[in-house]
């Protein structure tokens, strides 16, 4: 009965269609089974007399396939179609209408290629997206064919690149090529794959396009053995290839075991498709709805299966994709976009629906630096500023009587350092080099200073800062602060008048900053040399005999312009730039600087003087002539040339190394413990040995982190560059095209491409100067192009 309302409801849509089109697509005769004609259950439905119902499509689609009947009439038809229908009803034994035609045959007949001539309709891969039908021309070379496709292009192809030649064909038109494809395109229905299937796995035989096409269609001519070649060479469920030999195959029926799994997967398949269709759609409206309407970054990550696909397209963006699923939903994406498969297009459409800021730090998010602390490490912090106990209180020396200046940048939070200074009777200067007390806190090994081990540095960008240490313990315990007593480790030491260390002392110590002082408001107090402010100039005085002291054993002085910018609400898409241009010979700066190369030889001395491994750096000179560069002007010129022949450092943990650029017998960076790792090992070393204890480190064991630990600090300095880079050429974007900034020549790359230092923003650069231009020269230069997010930064000479 299910077999006859099927049949029935074919008929009345033939009927229908007769009524509407003389020459109907085999579409039309298509039942439409209900859906458990769609599953594997089927089976027992076809033994009730689905065959017939097959047979009778069979008859009916190569009537209309092949345009028989044209003129007939509806009541034609349809007396057509009820005489198939009784024929097939008095039938006195259920058969099957699928028929093997060659089910006795040999494998190797069944994959004997016909020869290649000229007429002939066949299918090639053009490429490994396309498939096209081509109509052979001639010969093109021993091997090769020309062949004229359905684009109207005419190529030579290869015998390899044939995936079937359509049987039963001589001397095809190719203008007919479009029309034979459309037929056979508006003929497929993989359903009848389903009996096929059937009948084919439980007779257990194998099959080719023409066999089926006899099955399927009751006719194996040309168009019909074509859909059938269509049907099992794009079907991935039912069939699989058992044998291809040039452009023939064979196929046979998967197991059911695999067709149930391969169903599954489809569904899967299907579902996974619909949900990337929803999420391009997402994102396309989202791209079109103004700035402050998109939504915020948070709301991509709250649903599961658009998180995963928008964390695919950020490890895209950054090529840090986990997995080739990651890379390949990305990929699929962007491809559904309409955009490249490229890092810089899942970029853009990043900070197109609002996802990304603008001006996002893609070198932050690839360099994986950790910008938050996690809970477990917060939570210790914080119990260290509740229960710590101060182990030297007893030996610390109370300096609080001392006029202490903190000199550092207007935003810095971390203060490490601070200095004092008075005249002693005999004339000579001492100095005090107070630094921040970070040991007292945190213990080697512990929670709090293995996750500082692995951050290695505090990381300073223009957008934000990110500590070594958890922000409340950096600020509110280790921080030095103004007119609070604080705990320090000070390093004292007596000048001789040239300059040189005379005696010197390293003390736990007791301090309280009298004076939190910017580089310019130090320099401009310096300027002003006011007598209640003595002590300053004293400091300023030992710099100067400091400074002279160690260009007599070598130094050279590498003093530049740089640039330092604080840019403000760097979420925003046009964020302010704050830009400050330092000259390290500035005044104040020099003095700072040379107290803290003081207090690293003192260290070294210490260091030496009581066996105690520390990471003691050095810098061969790489006998260096000054006077060969004495024919450049003073500065940042001479600066780059010196820069350029300087070797790399050195570090030694056992004894101090001679630091020729510094000028000094042995150097250790001590001052910045808070903010740099291998500060504060210094730190647990020389705290130690002053309690009396034998340092907590080896040689050896400083060694092993302080390759983890430097490793982490060259990521951190190339990341603090290229930001620094990035944000001083938006700067220079948002300028007037008309302004002209002025520029150092620091040498000749090639001809007349100079290599520049723009000094408004200190920022090296290069462009073409005019002839007679001389290193150390001054020139007027205006941008032609400022593109931060490619590193682009485009300079020509104003005339």
């Amino acid at each position: 009965m299910m077999a006859v309302r099927a049949v029935n409801s074919c008929s009345n849509s033939i009927l229908r269609s007769a009524s509407f089109s003389c020459s109907p697509p085999l579409s039309a005769f298509r039942c439409r089974f209900d859906n458990h004609f769609r599953t594997l259950q089927f089976r027992r439905y076809w033994q009730l007399g689905c065959s017939r119902l097959l047979k009778f499509h069979c008859e009916v689609r190569f009537c209309v396939l092949h345009g028989r009947g044209r003129q007939r009439s509806v009541h034609s038809l349809v007396d057509g179609v009820i005489e198939v229908l009784a024929e097939s009803m008095k039938r006195k034994r259920v058969r099957s209408a699928i028929k093997l035609t060659s089910s006795g045959e040999l494998l190797a007949d069944k994959l004997v290629n016909q020869p290649l001539e000229k007429g002939l309709l066949l299918e090639f891969k053009k490429d490994s997206d396309r498939v096209l039908l081509a109509v052979a021309q001639r010969p093109d070379g021993k091997k090769n064919w020309m062949v004229h496709d359905q684009n109207g292009t005419i190529s030579s192809i290869k015998p390899q690149q044939i995936t079937y030649i359509v049987p039963g064909v001589e001397n095809f038109d190719h203008t007919e090529i479009s029309t034979f494809a459309r037929k056979a395109q508006d003929n497929l229905d993989p359903a009848l794959l389903e009996f096929a299937w059937v009948e084919l796995l439980e007779k257990n035989k194998s099959v080719t396009p023409e066999e089926l096409a006899e099955m399927i269609f009751g006719s194996s001519e040309p168009l019909e053995s074509y859909c059938a070649h269509l049907l099992l060479s794009k079907d991935e469920i039912y069939f699989t290839v058992l044998e291809t030999k040039g452009s023939r195959s064979l196929y046979g029926p998967r197991p059911t075991t695999q067709v149930e799994e391969l169903m599954h997967w489809n569904l899967a398949k299907e579902a996974a498709e619909k949900e990337l269709e929803e999420f391009v759609q997402l994102l396309k409206s989202t791209k079109k709805m103004p700035l402050h309407a998109k939504p915020p970054k948070s709301s991509w990550l709250v649903e599961e299966k658009n998180r995963k696909k928008v964390e695919s397209l950020e490890a895209y963006a950054i090529d840090a994709w986990q997995n080739d699923d990651q890379k390949r939903t990305a990929g699929m994406i962007l491809k559904a976009m309409g955009m490249e498969k490229t890092s810089s297009s899942a970029v853009h459409l990043l900070i197109n629906i609002g996802y990304f800021p603008v001006h996002v730090n893609l070198d932050l998010l690839k360099s994986n630096i950790r910008t938050n602390h996690s809970d477990e490490i917060t939570s210790a912090a914080e119990n260290l500023l509740l229960e710590s106990a101060d182990p030297d209180e007893i030996d610390r020396k109370d300096l609080s009587h001392l006029k202490v200046y903190a000199i550092d940048v207007d935003e810095a939070d971390e203060l490490d350092d601070a200095l004092s200074a008075t005249r002693l009777q005999d004339g000579r200067l001492k100095v005090w080099i107070h630094v921040a007390d970070p040991a007292h806190y945190v213990e080697p090994g512990s929670i709090v200073d293995r996750e500082a081990m692995r951050r290695g540095t505090s990381v300073f960008l223009p957008t934000g800062t990110y500590p070594m240490f958890p922000e409340k313990l950096a600020m509110k315990g280790m921080s030095l602060k103004q007119g609070e007593i604080c705990n320090a480790v000070t390093v004292s030491a007596v000048l001789h008048s040239d300059g040189c260390i005379a005696e010197y002392s390293v003390d736990n110590s007791i301090i309280k900053p009298t004076y939190m002082l910017t580089y310019e408001s130090a320099s401009e107090l310096l300027n002003l040399n006011l007598e209640e402010e003595i002590e300053l100039r004293l400091l300023s005085e030992a710099a100067i005999l400091r400074s002279q002291w160690r260009r007599q054993q070598g130094a050279v002085d590498t003093a530049t312009i740089e640039a330092r910018i604080k840019v403000t609400n760097p979420e925003d898409p046009e964020p302010a730039i704050n830009l400050y241009v330092e000259d390290q010979a500035d005044p104040a700066m020099r003095l700072v600087s040379e107290m803290m190369i003081l207090c690293g030889e003192v260290i070294a001395t210490y260091g030496s003087c009581n066996n105690i491994p520390l990471p003691f750096r050095g810098q061969p000179q790489s006998n260096i002539d000054i006077s060969a560069f004495a024919h450049l002007p003073e500065g940042p010129v001479r600066s780059a040339a010196f820069v350029r022949i300087m070797r790399a450092a050195e570090i030694d943990f056992r004894k101090p190394v001679h630091h020729g650029i510094l000028g000094v017998p042995g150097y250790v960076q001590f001052t910045s413990p808070i903010r740099r790792y291998m500060d504060l090992l210094a730190h647990y070393q020389i705290k130690a040995v002053l309690r009396g204890e034998a340092p907590p480190f080896s040689a050896g064991q400083l060694e092993g982190m302080a390759s983890i630990t430097n490793m982490q600090t060259r990521i951190v300095k190339r990341l603090c560059s290229s930001s620094l880079r990035y944000w001083i050429i938006e700067f220079m974007r948002r300028q007037p095209r008309e302004r002209r900034f002025r520029a150092l020549v620091l040498r000749f790359i090639k001809d007349r491409l100079a290599a520049l230092l723009v000094v408004e923003v200190g920022l090296q650069a290069s462009a073409l100067v005019s002839g007679g231009t001389q290193i150390g020269d001054e020139v007027q230069v205006q941008v032609e192009e400022a593109n931060p997010r490619n590193d682009v930064l485009s300079l020509k000479e104003a005339l």
